[in-house]
């Protein structure tokens, strides 16, 4: 096989964001037509007067006039506009629908006292019905418009990840960010989602946006890629019928013999190709959500329980189904509890062992400056005396470190724990890359589905907060 070029994940990003978006523009420039936006988009919103101005073509895209074409137009001449804009000019955007197209508040209030005086069932039936619509601010009429459009509802989930991003900053487009999530969340259930598999033979521009939306463990080349898409190898999708190139979010799963424990031998491309019916073990490597503009709008549970079916059925032979998962909060709260001071982080022996193996006198402060410098990993003295020590902690992390509401604070924990799976083991030097290093020390966990233990487990932990984990790691922890 002759070797493809290396494509950095930053270039691959960038070039599918601008072939998108001449594609966006190049679809709406002939049903736009001949509008009047092209010196609002030059001037890019800075003057009052183009404030204004676009106020009145928001009021114009309300108004309805003409037919099912001119409504069309209109909403892709202002689409033009807004993808014609650099951030400056989007933010303006966004905060001139923010400054307006609310709710009617004298509507709102006659339709609730209408609502309070129905009596009669019909009668209380239209008036909340009559509520309802007064409730929705034009604003969400208006954003709805767009979705008429050739990718409209992947312009409107940009749109929301631009307003996620200057929300920081501009606060009060929260209110837009809002009402975008209202209208996604109902068009984005996930009964209208399709699942996929993604396999070499798969689209071009679908290989790389992979690539491109890898958010776990990069994609470095088109070898890469391959690799992960062998034999032995699947990847699975949730694709909406609406973007039927775009992943909303994907799984990579490596067909193995026994739980692994080291995500570099996963993805050695030197290692054999098994065949399929002999592994015993689906184990889940990476999950990646792609959509900024989803963010909030969950379905990667549904994702895990839709590919365990299928894996299940497809092959039957398989057993065990693991997660080969990164701890990404463990080194951010170690170093809070140094800080603050926290009893019986590294017991005496330990203390023992890592003053012998440094030459000098430990204390628990010198912990996040040794895990800082990675020469630790040449110092095979100092690494054994580390490594009970982190295995501790790292257990007590996950099951004992929660957030302000109570869940464990570790999102990808909380992300499988909410699925029905269990902490089943720690997995030291699981991870020796960079981001590894900086944010587990090198650590990663297999989080365990057990098919006939996972609603039980769900129900638990959403019930009240119980922690699935095994003998192991409860020992680890000391708990």
């Amino acid at each position: 096989m002759v070797a493809l070029p290396t494509l950095p994940n930053i270039s691959i990003s960038g070039t599918l964001l601008e072939r998108g978006l001449r594609s966006l523009v190049g679809a709406w420039r002939g049903i736009a037509g001949g509008d009047d936006t092209a010196q609002l988009a030059r001037d890019g919103l800075a003057d009052p007067k183009d404030t204004e101005r676009l106020r009145a073509l928001f009021a114009d895209c309300l108004e309805a006039r003409g037919g099912e074409v001119s409504a069309r137009a209109r909403a892709a001449a202002l689409g033009r506009l807004y993808l014609g804009l650099d951030d400056a000019g989007k933010r303006a955007f966004l905060q001139v629908l923010a400054g307006g197209f609310a709710a009617d508040e004298v509507a709102l209030d006659k339709a609730i006292a209408d609502v309070q005086r129905a009596a009669e069932p019909v009668a209380r039936h239209k008036a909340q019905r009559t509520l309802r619509l007064a409730l929705t601010p034009p604003r969400q009429r208006l954003l709805t418009q767009f979705t008429a459009l050739p990718q409209g509802v992947k312009f409107l989930v940009d749109m929301r990840a631009d307003a996620l991003r200057f929300r920081k900053e501009s606060p009060e487009l929260a209110i837009v960010e809002a009402d975008l999530e209202d209208l996604l969340v109902g068009w984005f259930d996930v009964g209208f989602l399709e699942l996929q598999r993604i396999s070499w033979n798969s689209p071009a521009a679908l290989l790389e946006k992979l690539i491109a939306y890898e958010a776990v463990h990069a994609i470095e080349s088109w070898d890469d890629l391959r690799n992960r898409l062998d034999a032995d190898r699947r990847c699975y999708a949730f694709f909406h019928p609406r973007m039927p190139l775009e992943p909303l979010i994907f799984v990579e799963v490596a067909l193995v013999k026994g739980i692994a424990g080291n995500v570099q031998a996963l993805l050695d491309q030197a290692q054999p190709v098994i065949d399929p019916k002999d592994a015993d073990t689906a184990i889940f490597y990476s999950i990646s959500n792609t959509q900024t503009g989803l963010r909030g709008i969950s379905f990667g549970n549904f994702l895990i329980k839709r590919v365990v079916d299928d894996l299940s059925r497809d092959l039957p032979n398989l057993k065990q189904f693991s997660t080969l998962s990164p701890i990404p909060g463990f080194r951010g709260w170690l170093d809070e509890a140094v800080t603050a001071g926290t009893p019986d982080l590294v017991e005496s022996k330990a203390r023992d062992e890592l003053s012998h193996a440094l030459g000098q006198r430990f204390s628990k402060g010198m912990l996040p400056g040794l895990l800082k410098d990675h020469a630790w990993l040449d110092n095979a003295a100092l690494a054994e005396a580390l490594r009970p020590v982190l295995l501790r902690l790292c257990a007590r992390y996950l099951l004992t470190a929660t957030d302000k509401g109570g869940k464990p604070r570790d999102p990808v924990a909380r992300f499988h724990l909410s699925n029905g799976s269990m902490v089943y083991r720690l997995n030291w030097l699981g991870d020796r890359s960079r981001n590894g290093m900086k944010q587990t020390a090198g650590m990663m966990v297999n989080y365990l589905y057990r098919l006939d233990d996972i609603d039980q487990n769900h129900e638990r932990f959403v019930r009240d907060g119980t922690i699935a984990a095994s003998g192991e790691v409860k020992r680890l922890a000391d708990l």
